[in-house]
C-alpha cells in the first residue's frame, strides 16, 4: 500500500521474465577532515546485498534520542556508512545520498547502485545515513501479508492488520517522520566533520533533501533532485491520478509505434474491459511463485490488476512489456500478469520497513489530507482504493512529528540539478517544474519515456557528477539525457521489435 516502491533496476525487455528489484557543489573548496569524534568511530567494514556485488566501506553508528525533546530518554543507533573519494587530492564536498519508499535504506538503495554513483565518487566521499526506522537504524517492520502493499483488504482487516502492526513496532512511530529524520542527518554531518555537504535524494528521499534544505541551508552545497515530490505534493490524492497520466502515455506509445500497434490493437480499450470483468468476476488462479517455483493459489480481482499495472508502468524496462501481457490477460492467460505481482510483492515486502512508510505517510500525508475530488480519483484506473485504504490504516496511528512549514515552498539558494521522466507515474514532470519554483538556481531535465528514476538512464552518472563539480547548472549540457530513448516495447516472447 506504500506510495511508491522503492527505486530498481528492472532486467532489460529482452527478458520475458523480468525481476523487479525493488521505489552537488556550489564551489571547489575541500571539505573538513573525515576523522569522526568518538561517537561515531568508523571502521572498515563491506555494504552486501544476496545476489549483489558488496561495497567496501567505513561504518559506524551515531546514536540520537528517539524523542528530540527528551535527549536524555530512550536513544536510537543510525547506521552510517562513509565511502571515499577516489581521488584524495581533489575531494570537494561529500554526497549524502537519500533512498525512497519512504522506507528504503540508503545503504540498500546504494548496494545496488554504487557503479551508477562511481563518476561522482572520484572527487566526492558518498555517505549514507539509514533514515530512522529503516535498514540498521531500528527498522520498523510489521508482519503483514505478502500482498498487503499492492492489494488493499476490507476496512475491518486494515484496523486489524494496523493495530497488530503498531503492537509489534521496535519503537514510537511518532518519532520516525521526515521532521525528525532532518536532525538526524546533520547530527552525522556534524560528527564526522563536515562544514558543507551535497545531497541526492530519489522519490520520497527527495522530500528529505528538500526539507534538509529548508532547515540547514548554510550547510547544503548543491542537491540533485532524482524523481521529485514538491514539497506541497501528496502521496495520497496525486497518485492515482499521475498514474493514470502515465498510463495513457504508455497506451498512446504503443498506437503511435507500428509493430505495438499491429501486435496489440485497442490495448486500452482491452484493458478497460479486462478490469471491469475482473471487478465483476475476480478469477482464481493457480501460479507458480516467481521465487520458489511452488504453486501459489491467487485471486485476481481488479484490484490485483491495478497493482499489478501501477508497478510495473513504474520503470520504462517493465513498461516494455505492459503491452504483451496485457494482450495475454485480456484473451484469458492472467498468469504471466499474476506472476509479475506476485514478483513484486516479495520484493516490496523484503525492500520496504512498512512501520517507518506508514510513519511518515500517516503523518505527513493522511493527517494534511484536504479535500479530496473523489470523482477525479474513480475515473482513474486506480480509483479510490488506495486513498480510502491508507485513510482507514492511518486511523490510530499517533500523530507524527511534523513540522509546520514540511509543506511549505522553498526559496533556496543552492543549485538544484532536477531529474524527471516523462512517463513517471507518481512524480511526473510537472511536480518537478513546482519544486524548481524554490530554487534561484535550478535545472530541470526531462527524459522522454522514462519512468520513475532516471539514474539508470543513458549519461545520468555523468551528467551528476558533471553538475555536482561545476556547482551550478545554468550551463549544463544535458542533451546526452534529454536524447536518451525508453526500450522498444516487447511484441512476444522473443523479445522487443528490431
Amino acid at each position: 500500500m506504500p506510495a511508491h516502491p522503492p527505486d530498481a533496476r528492472p532486467f532489460p525487455p529482452r527478458r520475458a521474465a523480468v525481476l523487479l528489484a525493488l521505489l552537488a557543489a556550489c564551489g571547489a573548496a575541500p571539505r573538513a577532515a573525515v576523522a569522526a569524534p568518538a561517537t561515531l568511530a568508523l571502521e572498515d567494514c563491506r555494504l552486501e546485498q544476496p545476489g549483489l556485488r558488496s561495497v567496501a566501506a567505513r561504518c559506524g553508528t551515531l546514536r540520537v534520542a528517539e524523542d528530540p525533546a527528551a535527549p536524555a530518554g530512550p536513544s536510537i543507533a543510525l547506521r552510517v556508512a562513509v565511502i571515499r573519494a577516489l581521488d584524495r587530492h581533489r575531494t570537494r564536498e561529500p554526497l549524502f545520498i537519500l533512498a525512497g519508499g519512504p522506507g528504503q535504506a540508503a545503504t540498500d538503495f546504494y548496494t545496488g547502485y554504487a557503479a551508477f554513483f562511481a563518476p561522482t565518487q572520484r572527487s566526492h566521499d558518498v555517505v549514507l545515513v539509514d533514515q530512522r526506522g529503516t535498514g540498521g537504524s531500528n527498522r520498523l517492520v510489521c508482519d503483514l501479508p505478502s500482498d498487503f502493499e499492492v492489494a488493499t483488504p476490507p476496512p475491518a482487516r486494515v484496523r486489524e492488520l494496523s493495530a497488530a502492526c503498531r503492537r509489534g513496532l521496535a519503537g514510537r512511530p511518532e518519532f520516525y517522520t521526515t521532521s525528525v529524520a532532518v536532525k538526524d542527518l546533520d547530527a552525522v554531518r556534524a560528527a564526522l566533520g563536515f562544514e558543507r555537504i551535497s545531497l541526492y535524494g530519489v522519490s520520497y528521499g527527495t522530500r528529505v533533501a528538500q526539507h534538509y534544505l529548508r532547515r540547514y541551508p548554510a550547510r547544503v552545497a548543491a542537491v540533485v533532485l532524482d524523481g521529485v515530490l514538491p514539497p506541497d505534493a501528496s502521496l495520497l490524492t496525486d497518485t492515482p491520478l499521475t498514474a493514470q497520466r502515465a498510463l495513457e502515455l504508455a497506451f498512446g506509445r504503443c498506437a503511435a509505434d507500428g509493430a505495438c500497434a499491429r501486435a496489440f490493437p485497442g490495448l486500452a480499450q482491452r484493458f478497460d474491459a479486462l478490469r471491469a470483468e475482473l471487478e465483476r468476476r475476480p478469477r482464481h488462479l493457480t501460479v507458480a511463485d516467481p521465487s520458489t517455483g511452488a504453486p501459489r493459489e491467487v485471486e485476481f480481482d481488479g484490484a490485483a490488476l491495478a497493482g499489478a499495472v501501477r508497478l510495473l508502468n513504474y520503470y520504462s524496462g517493465t513498461t516494455a512489456l505492459l503491452p504483451l501481457l496485457l494482450d495475454r490477460a485480456s484473451h484469458g492467460d492472467l498468469a504471466p500478469l499474476a506472476a509479475q505481482l506476485l514478483m513484486v510483492s516479495a520484493r516490496l515486502d523484503g525492500q520496504l520497513a512498512l512501520g517507518q512508510n506508514f510513519a511518515v505517510t500517516c503523518a505527513e500525508d493522511v493527517a494534511a489530507l484536504g479535500h479530496t475530488d473523489r470523482a477525479a480519483l474513480a475515473a482513474t484506473y486506480l480509483g479510490t482504493r488506495q486513498v480510502d485504504g491508507l485513510v482507514t490504516l492511518c486511523e490510530g496511528w499517533p500523530p507524527g512529528v511534523v513540522d509546520a512549514d514540511l509543506h511549505a515552498p522553498l526559496d533556496a539558494r543552492v543549485p538544484a540539478l532536477l531529474l524527471s521522466g516523462e512517463a513517471d507515474p507518481v512524480t511526473p514532470p510537472a511536480f518537478a517544474a513546482r519544486a524548481a519554483a524554490g530554487f534561484r538556481d535550478a535545472r530541470q531535465v526531462v527524459v522522454p519515456g522514462q519512468g520513475h528514476g532516471q539514474l539508470l538512464v543513458g549519461c545520468a552518472p555523468w551528467l551528476i557528477a558533471r553538475f555536482l563539480d561545476a556547482g551550478s547548472g545554468r550551463a549544463l549540457d544535458a542533451g546526452c539525457l534529454e536524447r536518451a530513448p525508453p526500450p522498444p516495447f516487447v511484441i512476444d516472447l522473443a523479445g522487443p521489435a528490431p
